[in-house]
């Protein structure tokens, strides 16, 4: 119960710091002109915003974790291999450094949180497999692949802080439950940062983290997967942070196969991402954001559930079952998001029909039975006028 208790207190205190210093962060970004001017048609924003809003989710992360949790190898690791990555993202916020010069760094970065002890050893199959010699390269891509992840698909208001979140709140779980509590207070300061700087980067966003924080939770994110995950003994454990940070992985893998295919950079923006699909289909931002938010949140579900579940057959058959029906959900919901008609229907969109646009899609003879219904009118602008009495006459 103490534990819990102070676990909370952790979180409150990295939501407010997050939430204090983000309108200090965001006139130091005026004053050092990291301010984001949209100039083309890829950015979806029409006024110039602030970016280093990362700056904030890192100072209240270490401020917290400094306070409430003991100093460790995996911490020191956030710290040091987190601050470089901040800086390069302020600098890149300001002056946009070449992409790679920042994957340089970002490989720079993943080689020392190897060399500190963050190594995936080994994958359980239904026996432990040594890596070896490539537990080392691996454990570097996969750390440099999530930072990027979470990078690219930073695209509209509060899409990538939101997904952090998320992701932040399934590796708590998938950790508690496995009983490390290190790692839980620590997922529980990142998921408190997190919250704490979304109010001002939601839509309408105020202030973005631009690379500062996008590099910094990618990298946090991967780096406690593989302390907190990746080392479970459970069969298939490599499945969990797949499943957590799928959205993301394959936003990447997608873009950068699609620019390859084009004979262009992988670095090179466009808009092909998930989210500028959601956008062209005719979805608003807020509403795109709240499909993500729900896809990264099923996928957060399967793997704490898949997470509780392994260890016995039969319920490992259970929670393949749960990710089949998740999969059918989302399917479903695809499909009706494809139609204009259904997608106003299914309550996704904030574009609600009027009582005329309802009334004729229906048949005549229907059409005639609510009008009579309803007195005859077939308004709310019909309805809301005041009845003349027989006195008035």
């Amino acid at each position: 119960m103490i534990q819990f208790i102070f676990g909370v207190v952790a979180f409150v205190c990295a939501s407010l710091l997050a939430y204090s210093m983000t309108p200090a962060v965001r006139v130091l970004a005026y004053k050092m002109g990291a301010v984001d001017v949209p100039l083309d048609d890829r950015r979806v924003h029409k006024k110039p915003i602030p970016r280093i809003g990362g700056l904030a989710i890192y100072l209240s992360f270490v401020i917290t974790t400094a306070l409430f949790c003991d100093i460790s190898r995996d911490l020191v690791t956030i710290w040091v291999g987190g601050g470089l990555l901040v800086i390069t993202g302020v600098f890149d916020d300001i002056f946009r450094l070449n992409a790679w010069i920042k994957l340089a760094i970002q490989f720079f970065v993943a080689g020392f949180a190897a060399w500190n002890g963050c190594i995936i050893e080994y994958v359980n199959l239904g026996e432990y497999v040594s890596l070896g010699v490539f537990s080392i390269p691996l454990t570097v891509l996969w750390l440099v692949g999530l930072t990027n992840a979470i990078n690219f698909i930073d695209g509209l208001d509060g899409l990538a802080c939101g997904v952090s979140a998320i992701s932040a709140m399934s590796l708590l779980c998938v950790v508690l439950l496995q009983g490390d509590y290190v790692s839980t207070l620590i997922c529980a300061v990142l998921l408190g940062s997190c919250l704490g700087f979304l109010p001002f980067n939601s839509n309408p966003a105020r202030i973005f983290m631009g690379d500062t924080g996008a590099l910094f939770l990618g990298f946090t994110l991967a780096v406690l997967s593989v302390q907190g995950v990746y080392k479970m003994h459970a069969v298939l454990s490599f499945i969990v942070p797949i499943a957590i940070f799928a959205l993301p992985i394959f936003d990447t893998v997608s873009a950068v196969v699609r620019r390859l295919i084009r004979g262009k950079s992988p670095f090179s923006p466009d808009r092909g991402h998930i989210h500028h699909k959601l956008i062209d289909m005719g979805f608003t931002q807020k509403e795109s954001v709240r499909i993500l938010y729900a896809i990264c949140g099923i996928l957060g579900l399967v793997a704490v559930f898949c997470t509780d579940m392994m260890g016995e057959n039969t319920r490992v058959i259970k929670a393949i079952a749960i990710a089949v029906i998740a999969v059918l959900i989302l399917i479903i919901n695809v499909n009706i998001m494809k139609n204009p008609s259904t997608r106003r229907h299914s309550g996704l969109t904030e574009d609600d029909m009027t009582v005329d646009e309802y009334m004729n899609e229906l048949d005549p003879e229907k059409a005639k039975k609510i009008e009579l219904h309803n007195g005859g009118h077939t308004s709310n602008d019909d309805a809301d006028e005041p009845q003349q009495s027989d006195k008035d006459e």
